[in-house]
């Protein structure tokens, strides 16, 4: 009988601000190890629960987003594949959603900055209060994770990769499975920017962004080219949210992008005539529980996007 490794911890401290191959490891693990990693929420602490709008504006934008690694993986090597399971989470307890100018689906509408802090039960997990308008049932995940790129320099943190990082898929919760493609010499994995809950496309910019520990387990596939990352799910992934049925828009149009404005516009539009919320308000509450879909893509010219509202929120 193999005898099992121990749990390492990996404290926030060991945190960088971008991808960067040349980043020295922070710690070197067998595969097959299991790691508690101390994660940063996306403004790496900026907000507390003190904080009013003007901290929005004040946000280090440079330090966004901070992962905790890079963690070295014995053997791996460009071919491979890291296998990722997400064990656990251990959220904080507290969390916020900003509207940041610039930033966001509809940034051009929204130009104005937007603070909303929550605070949640850090054990029960039951859903969380959006002040008087709603309560969003909460399914903590990593929205950042990911290996250093072959490409050298440092690479902003901000957009996505092949080598995975600022992913920001809802369903990268406990239990679910990661398949990553490994460009250098021990992986080099690294994960961050945790949240307590987010709707598919988190269409503001922003989730409930929360700090929190995640237990993950790293194995090692060898010789396994692999294009793109790709994960698999424990079980159904938006039961926490179909309970109540959905209020549902839609875009239409030859452009996916426009589609996805159109389909957010009316979700809205309607969150303001019928919840009578301040139009900011809905669009934060639209990206932390309203998820965006591609409901059709063959009937050229024009394609349809959808976007989900779960009417659960509200009851």
């Amino acid at each position: 009988m193999s005898q099992a490794l121990p749990i390492k911890t990996i404290h926030g401290h060991h945190c960088h601000h971008g991808w960067d191959n040349s980043i020295a490891a922070v710690e070197q693990v067998a595969p097959g190890s299991t790691l508690t990693v101390v994660c940063h929420d996306a403004a790496g602490g900026h907000f507390s629960r003190d904080s009013g709008v003007e901290a929005v504006t004040s946000m280090p934008f440079e330090r966004i987003n901070p992962v905790t690694g890079p963690i070295h993986v014995d053997g791996a090597a460009p071919g491979d594949v890291l296998k990722i399971t997400l064990n656990d989470f251990t959220p904080s307890g507290f969390g916020w959603t900003a509207n940041i100018p610039g930033f966001g689906l509809l940034a051009d509408q929204f130009p104005e900055p937007a603070l909303t802090l929550w605070d949640y039960d850090r054990q029960a997990l039951s859903p969380a209060a959006f002040g008087q308008h709603a309560r969003i049932p909460l399914k903590p995940f990593a929205g950042t994770i990911g290996l250093a790129p072959a490409a050298p320099g440092s690479h902003s943190i901000v957009p996505p990769r092949r080598v995975g990082g600022n992913l920001d898929i809802r369903d990268l919760g406990a239990g679910s499975v990661l398949y990553l493609p490994v460009e250098v010499e021990g992986a080099l994995f690294s994960i961050g920017d945790t949240h307590a809950a987010q709707g598919d496309g988190e269409v503001c910019g922003t989730a409930i962004e929360s700090a929190m520990d995640v237990s993950v387990t790293l194995e090692l596939i060898k010789d396994t080219p692999l294009a793109m990352p790709r994960f698999s799910t424990p079980g159904p992934v938006t039961r926490h949210l179909d309970g109540a049925g959905y209020e549902v828009f839609t875009g239409i149009g030859p452009d996916l992008m426009n589609g996805a404005r159109q389909a957010l516009e009316g979700a809205i539009e309607w969150l303001v005539k019928t919840r009578n919320m301040p139009a900011e308000q809905a669009y934060m509450l639209c990206s932390v529980c309203g998820d965006l879909r591609i409901s059709e893509i063959v009937d050229a010219p024009n394609w349809v996007v959808s976007f989900y509202l779960p009417r659960i929120v509200f009851e």
